[in-house]
């Protein structure tokens, strides 16, 4: 197959996650005239993992987690970005994997990315475990935006969501706020180390926002 058509076909089926929304902002009803895509949760991830690699010591290979930050949201390409709230982990793992051995069947390099995902997914390598939580991390802080920007209305939204956590509940029912509850949801399931911990509480108890001009 001509090389410059596979360019071009694996270019443009990664486009499409410019205009996949994230499902995580649609469930919870995000009023923002903009909600971030797939693709800008990828750079936001690498920008993170770049940041964490730079304040704190870590032995990894940033590039590589560079690399598998980019990929790792490939699947969603075909099957949409799904959430904990609507499909199991290894069902999810299935269908993933197999939409991205799709995705990259004409790419030359096809087993390097392959290969990745799956370290990525299985979590045990340093440079893994690092991608994965920075994955999470960043979604923590973007939720952390949102709700400083006031964008969800929690005494509206919550009637509205199509799914039900008892967790969840009971964390907004005990007064959190919404960016309290979904990193302290987060963090019980994520197993972050401290640097994560600490930067999770740093978030979440201070501004986010910043307004920075040269």
């Amino acid at each position: 197959m001509d090389k410059s058509k596979n360019v071009i076909e694996f270019y443009c089926l990664c486009n499409k996650l410019k205009n996949t929304i994230r499902t995580g902002w649609k469930d919870w009803h995000v009023n923002k005239d903009r909600i971030e895509s797939v693709a800008e949760h990828i750079y936001g991830a690498q920008m993170l993992a770049i940041a964490m690699y730079s304040e704190f010591e870590y032995n990894i290979d940033i590039k590589k987690v560079l690399y598998m930050l980019a990929i790792h949201e490939l699947e969603e390409i075909l099957i949409g970005d799904l959430t904990m709230f609507q499909i199991s982990k290894e069902e999810k793992k299935k269908i993933g994997h197999e939409a991205v051995y799709k995705i990259t069947e004409n790419l030359a390099i096809k087993e390097d990315i392959r290969s990745l995902i799956l370290e990525f997914d299985e979590r045990k390598t340093p440079e893994a475990d690092f991608a994965y939580h920075i994955d999470k991390l960043e979604c923590d802080i973007q939720c952390k935006l949102y709700d400083e920007d006031e964008a969800v209305d929690l005494t509206d939204v919550r009637n509205k969501l199509n799914f039900h956590d008892p967790d969840v509940y009971k964390m907004l029912d005990d007064g959190m706020s919404w960016s309290q509850m979904w990193m302290t949801f987060g963090r019980k399931r994520y197993n972050y180390d401290k640097n994560f911990e600490q930067v999770s509480e740093y978030a979440m108890n201070n501004a986010c926002k910043l307004d920075i001009k040269l």
